[in-house]
């Protein structure tokens, strides 16, 4: 099964609201329609032809430390892992770091679990995208909802508003 991109902003439809709200700023996004069910990025790339080292997560991230927590997203390729326990937590000064559990993640961004994408979180969250994201062409990415993807290329998630390049991979 083939994949069709069209340029995001003709298809907002297949976006989460979140998304749909940031997208217009952000360069070169393209959406395509996909099986829901083949969201999770093995199972998509298997599907689709997509690599595994064209396609990006975007993991959230719970940061503690004095009573306070705060939230951050991590994109990284799927053929990599963020270290959250070690670089993630160093780079925010964390006590404790960990993956935000699934039903607050969802809450907090607006956007379906498995389709969780840094376009379009609050405004207010640092986006962490590991330098091989950064330097890629283009990647595959959630667009908020399980029903469809994003392409585009690294350089943009690098260039959103308080994305910080860094190398996150463990």
């Amino acid at each position: 099964m083939s994949l069709h991109w069209v340029p995001a902003a003709d298809r907002l439809d297949l976006l989460a609201e979140p998304v749909a709200r940031a997208v217009a700023g952000v360069a070169g996004v393209e959406v395509a329609g996909i099986d829901p069910e083949l969201a999770d990025t093995a199972a998509f790339c298997e599907r689709y032809g997509v690599g595994l080292d064209e396609s990006a997560n975007c993991v959230i991230v719970a940061a503690r430390r004095g009573g306070e927590t705060r939230y951050v997203a991590c994109v990284v390729l799927a053929t990599t892992r963020a270290d959250v326990n070690g670089v993630v937590r160093r780079h925010l000064d964390a006590r404790k770091a960990s993956f935000a559990p699934m039903a607050e993640a969802v809450e907090l961004t607006g956007m379906e679990y498995g389709g969780i994408t840094p376009i379009g979180l609050p405004d207010d969250w640092p986006v962490l995208v590991d330098t091989r994201v950064a330097e890629h062409a283009r990647v595959v990415i959630g667009s908020g909802v399980r029903g469809s993807k994003l392409a585009l290329p690294g350089s943009a998630l690098a260039g959103l508003k308080r994305a910080e390049v860094l190398p996150l991979a463990g």
